[in-house]
């Protein structure tokens, strides 16, 4: 099969930083979806992305896709033919509507019996054919939130296109896509070579694009380019540069020929708090900070020119004259809020609404002080300090810094915290309030802060569920599932075996007091964090079987159901059986068990396993295991040993094995039968105390 490289490229006007990295992937890999679906088989596929360009090479393209034998089913033999063997009126249906004539079709054996077929083979298509329509397919169907069109045009794109370079080999692939005829011509850099620049074949792409074109088109390369850069440059000046990956990602697509330069601002900003700068630098500037070897902001930052001056001086003062007012604001706000303290902001929070039914933040902060305080006395935290933390919680979201700097909030109030000399734990759980704020995050390390985050999130989920204001599909507006996952993320790795879950979502709904709409509010927060586990243990990489074996018997269980801690320590406990070498066999049991116990519960009427009726040594023998294990199998709960539990369960598998293969448990004999179903109803009561294995049945060697 003959192969070629395969280029296509779409140059654009400047894209959009924060989705260019997107925008390739998807580019590259719609592509890569719309050569599978015609059959052309490739070798490596690569993608380009710059701030003005993405583009893909497909190496090894086949150039012919193969034939491919096709056949459409028709009627069965009995009902194609009459007695005479003539075609029958489906027969002729069937002809007529696929065009074909009757001398077409034939009888053959299929997978659904003789039946009237017709078979041909349909040439496979052409890559040169097909790649053009592919192309402007997948630019159709990329994933762009907001289209823009451009000159007379009726083409949308995420920018407007100014050429298009498609090459299969050295042959270029003419089409006219997004108004503009396709051709061999890319651009270089916009001042090092904006000249058009001609690409021979698709393998000299990168190459040619590098030199003469000033430009690095790999992102990846780039990226990598970049952070290199970045730190030489940080050591020069005796520092440590701090590389954001998101901010990394952003530079990565706003320059195509990274040059790494160093700038300076006045020590007396560092007054100000670091965050606040760093704030400036990062996300207005796309600056790097640096900090010295403990760690602390220095007066300088280093940033990515996109360009190669031969006077870099005038590029770092002009990049220094543009940071010096953003300091200066970020220090005049933070002086500013000094000069009042965070209690004297508290009257301001009764004008600023949480939400419209829910009252404002003034109420807000009421009531989570309380719940916050009730956590407290439960984790070993003073609950004045964790009171008084929540009270001051939202002052500073009516800062002069949190207005201008909204990613400050809870940092900014830690701050003024200390300036007022509050105690330390109260400034800590301020800022700390907010974790974890996404998957992964870290939590608050101090105990206020996670009594107050407890808090926090549990007053916001059962105000809106209170309010029938449930997140749908993907529209989540108050990031109700963040805050549930946030909830069992802080009372299971903190390991708060002592909080009960129902009781802190009752609390928080008393105190809302006649706002809620919502009877069944309680239930509906705790049935929403209970489907949370799910995605949580999912995101850590354990097995969805685990945890369905486990919610399966702590559901409904006023005691287990809601109990991060103990739900985890279960998990784990079924993880690591799910691995031994008994518990296949197990799961299985555990599967049939059930199976024979749901089908004869209308007559099981025994209250006790009767001794006296075990008339088979295995079945004798199961019950005496089974009989040590009744005391020693609670002990081992009450004591969370849950790993334990079911390692000393699973030395059950012998004698189930040899129960199953000797013991008929549905014996004519009423009373043997009932009693050998309530045996095997003991056995089941001892794995549910932990978990449903029989869950984890066809799964265990994942």
């Amino acid at each position: 099969m003959k192969q070629q490289d395969f280029l296509v490229e779409i140059g654009t006007e400047e894209l959009p930083p924060k989705a260019l990295k997107e925008l390739g992937l998807a580019f590259r890999n719609s592509i890569r979806k719309g050569l599978e679906a015609n059959r052309l088989e490739f070798g490596r596929i690569e993608w380009f992305a710059t701030p003005r360009r993405i583009a893909v090479l497909v190496n090894q393209l086949d150039l012919q896709a193969p034939d491919q034998a096709r056949e459409i089913l028709g009627p069965p033999e009995s009902v194609a033919f009459n007695d005479d063997g003539s075609p029958a009126r489906p027969a002729q249906a069937f002809a007529r509507k696929n065009n074909l004539s009757l001398d077409q079709l034939q009888l053959a054996e299929t997978a659904r019996g003789k039946r009237l077929v017709h078979r041909w083979v349909a040439p496979g298509i052409s890559a040169s054919e097909a790649l053009p329509g592919l192309v402007a397919e997948t630019l159709e169907t990329l994933p762009i939130p907001k289209r823009m069109r451009w000159g007379a045009l009726r083409d949308e794109f995420v920018r407007p296109v100014h050429w298009i370079l498609m090459l299969l080999g050295e042959q270029v692939l003419t089409s006219r896509i997004m108004g503009i005829d396709s051709g061999k011509q890319s651009r270089g850099h916009r001042f090092h070579h904006p000249a058009p620049l001609p690409v021979v074949r698709p393998s000299d792409y990168a190459g040619t694009l590098q030199t003469p074109g000033k430009v690095i088109a790999d992102f990846d390369q780039r990226r990598t380019i970049i952070r290199t850069q970045v730190e030489a440059k940080a050591r020069e000046i005796g520092c440590r540069a701090i590389i954001d990956d998101g901010l990394l990602d952003e530079v990565t697509a706003l320059v195509e020929w990274p040059v790494a330069l160093a700038g300076q601002f006045d020590e007396r900003f560092l007054q100000v708090p670091a965050e606040a700068l760093i704030s400036s630098m990062k996300s207005h500037q796309k600056y790097f900070h640096v900090v010295d070897d403990d760690g602390k902001l220095q007066p300088h930052f280093i940033f990515v020119a996109n360009l190669d001056s031969k006077d870099p001086r005038q590029i770092i003062e002009g990049n220094q004259k543009v940071i010096r007012p953003r300091l200066a604001d970020a220090a005049f706000f933070y002086q500013t809020d000094l000069k009042q303290s965070l209690e004297s902001r508290r009257e301001r929070l009764k004008d600023v609404i949480f939400e419209q039914q829910l009252g404002s933040l003034w109420d807000k902060s009421l009531r989570v002080a309380e719940l916050a305080r009730s956590i407290a006395s439960q984790i070993g935290c003073d609950p004045w300090l964790a009171e008084r933390a929540a009270l001051l919680a939202k002052c500073d979201l009516v800062s002069e810094m949190v207005f201008e700097f909204d990613e400050l909030q809870g940092t900014a109030g830690y701050y003024y915290a200390r300036h007022d000399g509050e105690d330390m734990a109260v400034a800590t759980a301020i800022k700390e309030q907010y974790l974890p704020r996404y998957a992964g995050d870290q939590l608050p390390a101090s105990p206020c802060g996670n009594a107050l985050a407890l808090a926090e999130r549990l007053d916001t989920l059962v105000g809106i569920f209170g309010i029938n204001q449930p997140p749908s599909g993907s529209r989540d507006p108050y990031a109700l599932r963040r805050a549930a996952l946030g909830v069992i993320r802080i009372i299971k790795e903190n390991s708060y075996s002592s909080l009960d879950l129902n009781r802190l979502i009752h609390a928080a709904a008393q105190a809302y007091g006649d706002k809620l709409g919502n009877a069944g509010v309680e239930a509906d927060v705790s049935n929403f964090i209970f489907d949370r586990y799910r995605a949580l243990y999912q995101e850590a990489g354990v097995a969805t079987n685990t945890v369905m074996a486990v919610q399966k018997v702590v559901q409904g269980n006023t005691q287990w159901e809601h109990n991060p801690y103990d739900i985890s320590l279960r998990v784990a406990a079924v993880e690591h059986f799910r691995h031994l070498p008994e518990a296949e066999a197990l799961a299985a049991a555990n599967k049939r068990v059930q199976n024979i116990l749901a089908k004869a519960q209308a007559e099981d009427s025994a209250t006790e396993v009767k001794a006296e009726l075990l008339q088979l040594e295995q079945e004798r023998n199961l019950y005496l295991a089974l009989q040590q294990m009744e005391t020693e199998i609670p002990q081992l709960c009450a004591q969370q040993s849950y790993t334990q539990a079911l390692q000393t369960l699973a030395q059950l598998r012998p004698a189930i094995d040899a129960f199953f293969d000797h013991v008929m448990v549905m014996d004519q004999d009423p009373a043997l039968r009932q009693n050998r179903i309530k045996l095997l109803g003991l056995l089941n009561q001892l794995f549910l105390r932990i978990a449903d294995v029989s869950q984890l049945q066809n799964v265990v060697s994942e």
